[in-house]
């Protein structure tokens, strides 16, 4: 995880542990501070959930792009090597020509 995730998960955390402590040290009947800490507890984990779906989506995402930085890059390669491979046969054809007429000179000699 990067550091906003740590952070945020630090945070939550934090959150949580305050508001169960300020819970059980409030002046409540025992069953009301029970209530109180298992409504807290739920929207925690609710809180979380919805963490752990971001972290998951923006994972996805930056998987998503770095795929297509790479599928592009591959593409430029592939394009680039195919060029090349065109200029390299341009000059092997060239110099067979070449290699031919000095083949027919040699010949007729």
């Amino acid at each position: 995880m990067d550091n906003n995730s740590n952070t945020l998960l630090g945070i939550l955390a934090g959150t949580a542990i305050g508001a169960t402590l300020g819970i059980l040290f409030a002046p409540d009947r025992g069953v009301n501070t029970r209530q109180k800490i298992a409504d807290q507890a739920l929207a925690t984990k609710d809180s979380l959930k919805e963490t752990a779906y971001e972290l998951r989506d923006r994972a996805a995402d930056t998987v998503a792009n770095k795929r297509e930085t790479l599928d592009s890059q591959i593409e430029y390669i592939v394009s680039d090597v195919s060029h090349k491979t065109e200029d390299v046969i341009t000059t092997l054809e060239k110099k067979l020509a070449d290699l031919k007429n000095k083949n027919k000179k040699l010949q007729k000699s």
